[in-house]
């Protein structure tokens, strides 16, 4: 490991104990802080995670987050009847910038929440974890509104893969964090690279292009150290993450949207071939299934012109 990330994890690797409520609170002054929970068919946990902010970070005693956003990607299930119910505002990624056709995927629908959030600090939280703690939303924030230096906050924890601890994580140990240490080793130090839980002024956010895939949370690591810096950046122990595990196809899929952005992040070329091919058995043995590999990208959302707009208004 270089010297460097050794320094930078004494002073920007932190618990979510190092940082009381009452000392973020006092921090917080006029900092506005939006959280947004990107959703597609998870009615089982989104209520609850919603229901937890909403009691502990969004009372009058306890007034952390200002603006809590639902954005649903087109859910077959009851995930935005739940979320409105537990107290989110819940917006469909279809009527979000409706000028600009909406392509599947969860980077797309992070892009998309920065037109309809007014946050200083926006915090996004995966919509399918379990047994979810608001030290998630508090652990991540807090470093953004006592460390003026701090622009970019990833959550780290222990993984679970079922009843086994520290196995999960699977694409992250096999694909994220060697290409990390190989090709931008001053990130070798963050634990959970590609974790879903993390916050960040709009004012860095705004600048950076997002994968509108599994990529984005690579891509906005990525390019957040190019822009800002790696003492800009931190991460906060929250714990235990708990959630619903992909099967190993989705991972798959998963692997190659990240290796895609990290070859456009290496070169800024264009992929020879943007597929991948899986097998499945069928009825007469292994069957081949090709997907669409993502290759599209968002632009800062500052160069879009109703985003400017409105920050005019």
């Amino acid at each position: 490991m270089l010297e460097e990330v050794e320094r930078w994890l004494d002073r920007g690797s932190w618990s979510v104990a190092d940082r009381p409520l009452e000392r973020i609170l006092a921090a917080k002054r006029n900092t506005k802080v939006s959280v947004v929970l990107p959703a597609l068919n998870e009615e089982a946990t989104v209520g609850d995670i919603v229901a937890v902010i909403r009691r502990e970070l969004m009372s009058e005693a306890v007034p952390l987050v200002d603006e809590l956003v639902v954005i649903d990607s087109g859910s077959s299930d009851r995930t935005a009847e739940v979320a409105a119910a537990a107290g989110a505002r819940v917006v469909a990624r279809d009527a979000i910038l409706p000028r600009i056709p909406a392509v599947p995927g969860k980077g797309e629908v992070l892009w998309r929440s920065l037109m309809v959030t007014t946050g200083d600090v926006v915090c996004f939280i995966d919509a399918d974890l379990r047994d979810f703690s608001a030290d998630f939303v508090s652990g991540i924030v807090g470093p953004l509104l006592t460390d003026p230096d701090v622009d970019f906050v990833k959550a780290m924890y222990d993984r679970p893969f079922g009843d086994t601890p520290g196995q999960g994580g699977r694409v992250t140990e096999l694909v994220a964090r060697p290409l990390l240490n190989l090709h931008w080793p001053r990130l070798a130090g963050f634990v959970q690279p590609l974790g879903g839980e993390y916050a960040a002024r709009r004012s860095l956010l705004e600048r950076l292009p997002f994968p509108v895939g599994y990529g984005v949370e690579l891509g906005l690591l990525v390019d957040a150290l190019h822009t800002v810096g790696l003492d800009a950046l931190a991460q906060v122990d929250v714990g235990v993450r708990k959630h619903r595990h992909q099967d190993g196809q989705a991972l798959g899929r998963m692997a190659a949207a990240i290796y895609r952005t990290a070859q456009l992040r290496l070169s800024r070329g264009h992929l020879v071939r943007p597929r991948l091919t899986q097998f499945e058995r069928g009825e007469e043995g292994f069957e081949p299934r090709t997907y669409d590999v993502d290759t599209e990208e968002r632009p800062p959302m500052a160069e879009i012109t109703e985003y400017a707009h409105r920050r005019v208004a």
